[in-house]
């Protein structure tokens, strides 16, 4: 009998005592997936692959960076000027955060459209919604960082919004503050906090991984997959997928850092931070801006408040609102209408709170609002009791044909 090459040999004693790699080839090579996923699945295991870059690019610039609110700026352009490829890490992370929100919304969308949160997978949905509300927490700590101008005056505004909560709202924003005004000790807890909670979000994603295993990803035609040849090795058929939006991620990612690296940048950003000096429009991160519109909504601080965060959890009880028992918005055309207007929707609010809340805007950011919330709360319960779906499939070997 031949002799076993010593690497045969060593995975074999590292998995007797340590069974890892026979929990990857479980994981990963005999993972059985649906044979009809569509590059839109591949979005999942891109957001993964951004989560380590830019953690691995946030433990570089966190080895140059000073939290200290004097040095904090200077800090930032020593990285930038002084450090061998500082840039370059910089601007992978600072646009690595960007694309990390297209890459998540569009995963986000395509649930929604397919109907991915739908029963056996409502856990799934809401560890997703868990990671995405961990995720908007560090990239707006992540943002007071540079301690620019937009950055010290958005942790203002932001931080601020907290006092308007009842009876605890003033200790909460003395907390986060660390003080009396945004300063030093703020950019301290934001700084901690933003090297940890990557940390944490890895963690839930592991549990997110895990409730997908136990019930497969969803699918386009969303039917369970019913025969053993309804389903292929996630490798190489879907590792070949992965890889090439994998690519074509990165071919954008160079675009923007080395032709446009401040495309979604504030110039007055590069301004240092200044108590005295309020700029003359405050804005958050594009990817916050939906949000902000629905926060100005109405003129109530309180009631901005409590739409702004309603926004987001409403996210949570999405699989109980929605009443239709077919999961694929590809047989339901009222609830295909109904998307493609929630998604002009938030591209209109995201175009209303990159502007000031006067004129027009103000009722435009009234209305987007109105039907943002109508999506969930009116249009879904609804559309489930009186839409008249399309025939679903009985299996993927009849949508096959009906395809052909």
């Amino acid at each position: 009998m031949a002799k076993q090459p010593i690497h045969t040999r060593l995975v074999k004693w590292i998995d007797y005592r340590l069974p890892v790699f026979t929990f990857l080839s479980h994981a990963l090579e005999k993972y059985p997936t649906p044979r009809n996923l569509n590059y839109l699945w591949s979005f999942g295991s891109l957001a993964g692959i951004i989560l380590v870059l830019m953690m691995a690019t946030g433990i570089f610039l966190a080895m140059h960076y000073d939290p200290n609110a004097q040095y904090a700026f200077s800090s930032v352009e020593h990285i930038m000027r002084d450090v061998n490829y500082g840039w370059l890490i910089r601007y992978l992370h600072m646009n690595g955060a960007s694309l990390f929100f297209i890459v998540v919304y569009i995963h986000m969308l395509r649930g929604l459209y397919y109907g991915s949160y739908k029963k056996p997978r409502e856990l799934l949905w809401i560890m997703g919604v868990v990671i995405f509300l961990i995720m908007m927490a560090t990239a707006f700590m992540g943002y007071v960082l540079p301690w620019g101008q937009m950055s010290f005056w958005g942790a203002t505004v932001i931080t601020n919004l907290f006092s308007a909560i009842p009876i605890i709202g003033e200790s909460i924003v003395s907390w986060l503050w660390g003080g009396f005004a945004v300063g030093g000790p703020t950019l301290n807890r934001f700084y901690a906090l933003h090297y940890l909670f990557p940390f944490l979000i890895v963690a839930i994603v592991g549990l997110h991984l895990i409730a997908l295993h136990q019930h497969r990803s969803n699918n386009p035609i969303g039917i369970e997959p019913t025969k053993p040849k309804d389903c292929v090795p996630f490798h190489p058929f879907y590792t070949i997928k992965d890889l090439f939006c994998l690519g074509v991620f990165a071919l954008v990612l160079s675009a923007f850092i080395f032709f446009m690296p401040n495309f979604f940048g504030e110039a007055v950003n590069y301004d240092p931070a200044n108590p005295l000096v309020t700029p003359a429009h405050i804005v958050p991160e594009w990817y916050f801006l939906p949000y902000y519109a629905i926060l100005r909504a109405v003129p109530s601080k309180l009631g901005g408040v409590v739409l702004m965060f309603a926004s987001v959890f409403v996210l949570f009880v999405v699989p109980w609102l929605d009443t239709c028992k077919v999961k694929s918005a590809r047989y339901r055309p009222l609830y295909r209408i109904v998307f493609w207007t929630f998604l002009a929707d938030c591209i209109v609010l995201g175009w209303v709170g990159a502007n000031p809340p006067e004129g027009y805007f103000i009722l435009i950011g009234r209305l987007a609002t109105v039907y943002y919330f109508a999506f969930f709360v009116l249009f879904m319960p609804l559309l489930g009791k009186f839409e008249r779906t399309l025939p679903v499939p009985e299996s993927f070997d009849a949508a096959k044909r009906c395809r052909l």
